[in-house]
């Protein structure tokens, strides 16, 4: 007797960290749902939102006779679109996502998200802010904290089931606490996990607000070892007077001011950004200044955005750059970070580093970046690797 044919759920993530930590918990609680597919989106730029439609339409090619749910960030902000694409079965809203009722599945009592050799933890979700290009907080809501304790608990899940790493995430991750009894800094949540766990290895935050570090973070960006060196900030520009357009709470200089200060504690901090080209009324002046902060703060995981006007915002309504320069800029800016990472890869050659090795055949070093491991490298393990060369992006 042959046995039937089991058909996983299968999650789709787009979009951020947040969303990644998000779709391992779904896929963990719809395990036993069947065939069914969920897309979980993003709407930060217009181009997600064509990304998010192009993925909806790709699954329901491959799986035909599944039942297609979408949720996430446009599941809510661009409902009615997404709603009257032919291939979706039903919404589900994004502040919903994670409570199995929206599913029809049982509650569990305990359940240890799955997890791989890299755990993301989403600490924080929504965002109390109001930057003028932004349409997050429209599908996050405002912002929400786990409790230290909630968070402490999570952490011991992915631990007991083998992560070397935890990665702390969330939409606005310097706004934890803000929410919660006494405000606790971002600096205490930090300190308690790795007090909490003097065995896990690695510690990583995501995308932080410069302006929001608070003192114990930054004490401990500058001296814990396990703590990554690898600060990625939402930086957005290097122009003061398009930081004050999009409302943004930093300058140019307490960003330079805060780098500084972190590599001259610890010289190896390797530097992120987000940065957004061509935001309505920049001029070449003002892209001069994205250009420049590129490398005064040698930044080498550059995240770039095309500004593309959302609805519903301030930045909508403000005089556009053309298209066309919006485009170039944005090459431009991905070209000098491209440059910056060049030049850093090449100097960790000759350099012994320790890998965490992924299931691909690839690993991250302490300061992400990303190294072509020997054939045979046991995923989840943390190696030591001499660097040769640099091939495609990547140490070997």
């Amino acid at each position: 007797m042959t046995s039937p044919i089991t058909i996983e759920p299968e999650v789709i993530s787009l979009g951020c960290r947040l969303n990644i930590a998000e779709s391992e918990r779904m896929k963990a609680m719809l395990a036993d749902a069947g065939d069914v597919v969920v897309v979980n989106s993003c709407a930060v730029t217009s181009e997600a939102v064509r990304q998010t439609r192009q993925a909806i339409r790709k699954a329901r090619r491959s799986r035909p006779d599944a039942r297609l749910i979408v949720t996430g960030c446009a599941a809510d902000i661009e409902r009615d679109q997404i709603a009257e694409m032919p291939e979706v079965d039903g919404l589900i809203a994004n502040e919903a996502k994670l409570d199995p009722r929206s599913w029809n599945v049982p509650l569990p009592e305990a359940p240890p998200p799955p997890t791989r050799t890299r755990a993301f933890i989403a600490v924080q979700n929504g965002c109390d802010h109001a930057c003028t290009f932004c349409v997050i907080p429209q599908g996050r809501g405002v912002s929400r904290s786990m409790t230290i304790a909630e968070v402490v608990r999570e952490v011991g899940h992915h631990a007991a089931l083998g992560a070397r790493e935890i990665v702390l995430t969330g939409v606005d991750v310097t706004s934890w606490g803000h929410d919660l009894p006494d405000t606790p800094p971002l600096g205490a949540l930090v300190a308690e996990v790795l007090n909490a766990y003097p065995d896990l290895d690695r510690l990583r935050m995501s995308s932080l607000d410069g302006i929001e570090i608070d003192p114990s973070l930054f004490e401990l960006f500058a001296s814990e070892p396990r703590l990554m060196p690898h600060l990625h900030l939402s930086l957005q520009h290097g122009h003061d007077l398009i930081l004050k357009r999009m409302k943004r709470r930093h300058s140019r200089a307490d960003a330079v001011q805060l780098v500084n200060a972190l590599k001259d504690r610890r010289p190896d901090l390797a530097i992120g950004a987000d940065l957004i080209a061509g935001f309505p009324t920049e001029t070449d002046e003002h892209h001069a200044a994205n250009l420049s902060i590129i490398e005064e703060l040698d930044i080498v995981h550059g995240h770039i955005f095309p500004y593309s006007p959302r609805p519903g915002t301030p930045a909508a309504r403000m005089p556009q750059v053309d298209r066309t320069i919006v485009k170039a800029r944005a090459a431009e800016l991905r070209a000098a970070v491209a440059a910056r990472r060049a030049n850093w890869l090449s100097n960790l050659v000759g350099e012994t580093l320790p890998i965490l090795a992924e299931r691909d055949g690839t690993g991250y070093a302490p300061n992400y970046a990303r190294v072509r491991l020997p054939v045979g490298a046991p995923a989840g393990s943390i190696i030591e690797i001499a660097v040769e060369a640099v091939e495609e992006g990547f140490l070997r």
